[in-house]
């Protein structure tokens, strides 16, 4: 069997390509590489501006179905986490190293960068993580191949962070001072593994790079993407989660970062339930996700967006009070919440209150701050937005 195999142009792609290449050969097979350029290698934009997930794979992944290509890899990571329609995830090997790592001059390590140090990285999970250990450091937002980043270090800058699994598959390895730990820096969702993918019908080509495929290694980071999914973050979000699986159990580390803080879980089960088990690390990791609020335009309103919160902003002061009627209409389009320092006159009236709360935010009446989440958050039942059909609102109109 003769097959063209699908890869982007740079060394670190051709690098991951030739090692599936050489595995596929093993099988019997001939194989093929063929080179497309994708966004992700022509544009120089940080990766946040042009959306993250997806950027480095669509034009492969359209070389595959449109038959130039039989299949293609892709570092994991780079994949969205919603199937390509017409494609199939036909194995994923065995995972690299997942974890990051520091390359810094003269040796250096995160504990003994000098204050100060200019650090690159063009991952916000990187860059968040590393301010939550060293906020004195310098964050620099870099893009371009493992080599040109390399070249940088000892120049404008003290160091960069790096996947290890990127290293090692370019023989890189000796340029890393420190191997960050789960503990300092969780890695990426799938970040280490690759993903083969085929077109669907194929089923010739299916069967054999079925035979690479490492049940453990699919488990690990099915349920890492998929938490990743729930909390509807893309790879361009401050989040990293590190599964392990065997003997049919799974476990996870995630993290999310914001700018309120780390939120961590750890928690497993079993792999038959990963989609249960994602939603429910989703659940933990982001409690605040779907909540929807109407808030001034602050860094409040920053933060809960990165929670995963519906953040509706609008101006309104004290003494320029926000127009009742517009928000009315605002609130009749659904919030779960607004900020307590309304003026008196735009609260909702008592009957929409839960009994033994005030009007925002799960106040206790004398009982000093908000608590935070809103107690009705899990609980449609003691919302007392106007929306809900069975009180239509009677607020004040002047």
């Amino acid at each position: 069997m003769q097959i063209r195999l699908a890869t982007r142009g740079s060394r670190l792609a051709l690098a991951q390509s030739g090692l599936v290449a050489d595995a596929v050969r093993a099988l019997g097979a001939e194989v093929e590489l063929v080179r497309i350029r994708t966004l992700g290698d022509v544009t120089t934009a940080p990766l946040s501006s042009l959306g993250g997930v997806g950027v480095f794979v669509a034009a492969v992944r359209e070389a595959v179905l449109s038959g130039a290509c039989d299949f293609a890899v892709h570092s994991l990571k780079d994949l969205p986490t919603t199937p390509a329609d017409g494609l199939t995830l036909a194995a994923v090997p065995t995972r690299e190293d997942a974890r990051d790592a520091l390359c810094a001059r003269h040796g250096l390590t995160l504990a003994t960068l000098p204050p100060g140090a200019r650090v690159g990285t063009g991952s916000p999970r990187r860059a968040a993580q590393l301010a939550l250990a060293r906020p004195d450091l310098q964050i620099v937002d870099i893009r371009g191949n493992v080599d040109t980043r390399l070249a940088r270090v000892g120049k404008d800058l003290d160091a960069v962070v790096l996947a290890a699994a990127g290293l090692n598959r370019l023989g890189r390895s000796h340029a890393i001072t420190q191997i960050f730990n789960t503990r300092e820096m969780l890695p990426a969702p799938a970040q280490g593994a690759l993903a083969i993918e085929c077109r669907s019908d194929d089923d010739a080509v299916r069967a054999l790079l079925a035979q690479l495929d490492d049940p453990d290694t699919r488990a690990a980071v099915e349920l890492e993407r998929g938490v990743m999914r729930a909390i509807e973050a893309g790879c361009a979000a401050p989040f990293g989660g590190l599964a392990r699986a065997g003997l049919g159990e799974v476990g996870i580390h995630a993290r999310l970062i914001t700018g309120a803080g780390a939120r961590s879980v750890l928690m497993g089960g079993i792999v038959a339930e990963i989609p249960q088990l994602a939603q429910r690390v989703a659940d933990e990791v982001a409690p605040l996700r779907g909540l929807r609020v109407l808030l001034p335009p602050s860094g409040l309103a920053d933060v809960l967006d990165a929670e995963g919160v519906r953040v509706t902003t609008q101006s309104f002061t004290d003494t320029e009070p926000l127009d009742v009627a517009a928000f009315v209409q605002a609130l009749a389009e659904g919030p779960d919440a607004v900020p307590p320092s309304l003026p008196s006159a735009m609260r909702p009236p008592p009957p929409y209150a839960p009994p033994g709360y005030g009007w925002a935010c799960g106040r206790r009446p004398g009982r000093g701050a908000p608590r935070w989440p809103p107690p009705f958050r899990t609980d449609p039942a003691l919302s007392w937005c106007p929306a809900r059909p069975n009180r239509p609102p009677t607020w004040p109109t002047t």
